[in-house]
């Protein structure tokens, strides 16, 4: 496994683009005619879950593997995505996230391991430094964001509860709760949404347990209050609103599979030479950015993870 060394020329958590410059940013806008464009749409609601964000549980320290890309900013980060159970377009989220509530929230862990347990949120956090790592994420659509998480890396997590020699891969399920998150009352996925990895992509140090973004508790649209980020994979493997995880022996269904197996396998890692069946991966689209750029293998981060699939046809295993 080949560990990369922070640069030099990446940044730090100080060059992030601070929320006091997002603010002013937003008010810039507001008052601009430009500004009135691409604010229309937006609810009230929306504008109170975006200007949210509590204290983090301790203050992150930098983490490792970060891009020196520049962050996509906070507003288009919080309010465009994907996030069904919140309902199927982009704005969707960020208008209904007022509907879920991340406190009380429990986390079941279990399966094949030694300590299984059921734990509130805050007791599951606690034990763990978080840090600062800014990664890319890719859409299977075709855009691509850049996103300075705050989280954990999963294999700390894992490691705690004693996965035993059985433990082959690791299963994900969101909460489910219609009245929390709406889209569920609509039929358009098998619900609750389910993800899985295996057990070597778990514990790869880059996997991270997200419960922040700008250095800020984690929105509801974005997945509180704990989500999963899997860097070289399309985003819709970094399951959100995680209620159960467990040790299994076999893989693990996953929602998009199930939906359309044609269109989403299991694996799911960023590769332009797969093209889905309904356009090509070969270009993305930087959220802010007008023109489209290369998409890179496994994201850009092939040096850290392609080991994992030597010797695997990934055109079979896509």
């Amino acid at each position: 496994m080949l560990i990369r060394i922070p640069k030099s020329s990446e940044p730090r958590p100080s060059e992030i683009t601070p929320e006091s410059v997002y603010r002013g940013r937003r008010t810039f806008l507001k008052t601009s005619a430009l500004g009135a464009a691409l604010l229309a749409g937006c609810s009230q609601a929306e504008d109170e879950v975006v200007s949210g964000g509590g204290e983090l549980w301790t203050t992150p320290v930098k983490g490792p593997f970060s891009t020196d890309e520049t962050p996509t900013p906070y507003e288009s980060v919080t309010t465009y995505n994907n996030f069904y159970e919140l309902g199927t377009g982009k704005r969707d989220p960020s208008r209904n996230a007022h509907n879920l509530k991340p406190r009380p929230w429990s986390i079941a862990v279990e399966g094949e391991c030694a300590r299984p347990g059921v734990l509130d949120i805050d007791e599951f956090v606690r034990p763990y430094a978080l840090e600062d790592r800014i990664y890319r994420l890719r859409c299977v659509e075709g855009w691509s964001m850049v996103i300075p998480w705050v989280g954990f890396p999963l294999n700390t997590l894992l490691s705690r509860f004693e996965p035993t020699s059985r433990a082959r891969y690791v299963a994900f399920q969101t909460l489910y709760d219609p009245q929390m998150l709406p889209g569920q009352r609509r039929k358009v996925l098998d619900w609750p949404y389910v993800e899985g990895l295996r057990m070597d992509e778990a514990m790869h140090p880059l996997t991270l347990m997200a419960v922040g973004l700008y250095g800020k508790v984690l929105p509801n649209q974005n997945g509180a209050p704990l989500r999963l980020v899997v860097p070289w994979k399309y985003g819709f493997k970094s399951i959100k609103s995680i209620v159960k995880i467990r040790f299994v022996d076999k893989e693990p269904p996953t929602t998009w599979n199930r939906a359309a197996p044609d269109e989403y396998g299991f694996y799911s890692n960023v590769n332009p030479d797969v093209r889905h069946p309904r356009w090509s991966q070969r270009k993305e689209r930087r959220i802010g950015e007008f023109l489209k750029r290369k998409t890179l293998p496994f994201n850009g981060y092939a040096d850290e993870v392609a080991a994992l699939y030597a010797g695997m046809d990934l055109r079979k295993y896509f």
